[in-house]
């Protein structure tokens, strides 16, 4: 395992961690690059970061450089776990919102609702929310539930099809995090942060079916967040709660530890064009003192590329 500073000769991050913006979320997640991104704003499409703070229902959007700044996108009544833009339709998103998922529409640069496609996480006893979500390559978007208290086994992992169908996958999950999807959408990688696992599923191209679930890596400190696989098919973790983030080769094999200056990392993403940039989001959910950048969205230089985040549909 190498465990080398932001900077220094070996470390895929070759620059010091620096916030874009001096805002701190509360529950940070959901980071994810695009190649193209507009909100109806009378902005050109560019290229830029995603994120959102879940608990308060906010998206936000930023250019990902130091001390670029954060603009809002949505202030939704009920959590955001993640979205994703509709193929064809840049002004269009699909989300994990509240209890289920729905579908958004960009309006004078801010998101809204305009329909809820299902709530997957209604009426099941415990109070539950969805969590991270993505789209895979084939236009699936996939997202995980949690109950609010974070109970064992109460969580479930689910999937939208492009035809607006829903259907629960994986049952007995706690806190699902990612999905992370290989290039070519034929392996998922879930972490399920309290129990310490990351797992690998063949995923069928056609279908969306799942294998069998392969255990792929245990973190023993701190838990699996969100994640992303970047340009050379590695696998990128934030460590909850341990100040660093994971990179893991896609055999397993931990090829570095990057440390991070804010304690709970919870999701990272990797731009796709040069010069790259890694954005990485934090909480300050259950901390009872902030450090300098805890809840902040940071960013540093790297010298890997990440996968453009897929579209719905």
């Amino acid at each position: 395992m190498n465990n080398v500073a932001p900077g220094s000769a070996g470390s895929v991050i070759t620059g010091q961690w620096q916030a874009v913006d001096e805002r701190r979320f509360e529950l940070g997640e959901g980071a994810r690059f695009l190649p193209s991104v507009t909100f109806g704003d009378g902005g050109d499409p560019g290229a830029g970061f995603v994120c959102v703070d879940l608990l308060r229902g906010q998206l936000w959007s930023t250019t990902g450089a130091p001390d670029g700044g954060l603009t809002q996108r949505a202030d939704l009544d009920q959590p955001l776990g993640a979205l994703a833009q509709v193929r064809g339709d840049e002004q269009a998103w699909i989300g994990a919102v509240g209890e289920g998922f729905a579908r958004l529409r960009s309006d004078g640069g801010r998101l809204a609702v305009t329909e809820v496609l299902a709530t997957p996480a209604a009426g099941r006893g415990a109070a539950l929310r969805m969590n991270d979500a993505v789209a895979d390559p084939q236009g699936r978007f996939w997202a995980g539930a949690m109950a609010y208290d974070g109970a064992r086994g109460q969580g479930f992992l689910a999937r939208a099809d492009p035809d607006g169908g829903v259907q629960v996958v994986l049952e007995s999950l706690s806190i699902p995090n990612g999905p992370a999807f290989s290039a070519d959408g034929t392996t998922m990688y879930l972490a399920d942060t309290p129990t310490g696992w990351i797992r690998r599923y063949r995923v069928d191209p056609a279908t969306g079916e799942l294998g069998a679930a392969e255990d792929f890596v245990h973190v023993s400190e701190g838990g699996p967040d969100g994640m992303t696989v970047d340009a050379q098919g590695c696998l990128w973790s934030a460590i909850w709660g341990a100040s660093c983030l994971h990179r893991y080769s896609p055999q397993g094999e931990l090829v570095e530890r990057i440390p991070v200056p804010v304690r709970q990392p919870t999701s990272v993403a990797l731009s796709t064009e040069a010069p790259y940039r890694a954005v990485v989001t934090s909480a300050t959910i259950g901390l009872d003192e902030t450090g300098e950048h805890d809840g902040r969205v940071i960013t540093a230089a790297s010298t890997v590329a990440g996968i453009p985040a897929a579209a719905f549909g």
